[in-house]
């Protein structure tokens, strides 16, 4: 069997990317608009793990909100699929 040592071609299309923030009270905003509730937010992360190519998901807490609601957003993206999340905004913790 033949060999092939080439590394794959670049992607040229940047990933799709939902961009989640954790305000200090708890509200869910996706991509800047606010989630009503958690049931939706469940409804919309379902929707984008069913896409050939899951989105990657930025979540960024508000430096005062309480870790629970953080955990809550995390633990939904996992379990309905999202398995691409990274934690942005870490800056704002280093004080």
């Amino acid at each position: 069997m033949p060999v092939n040592n080439q590394p794959p071609p670049p992607t040229t299309e940047e990933p799709q990317v939902i961009k989640l923030d954790v305000d200090f009270d708890g509200t869910v905003y996706w991509n800047g608009e606010v989630i009503p509730n958690r049931q939706d937010m469940e409804f919309r992360m379902q929707n984008a793990a069913q896409q050939a190519d899951p989105p990657e998901v930025h979540l960024r807490p508000n430096k005062l909100v309480e870790y629970k609601h953080v955990a809550a957003v995390l633990a939904s993206a996992q379990r309905l699929g999202l398995n691409k999340i990274a934690m942005i905004g870490n800056e704002q913790f280093a004080d």
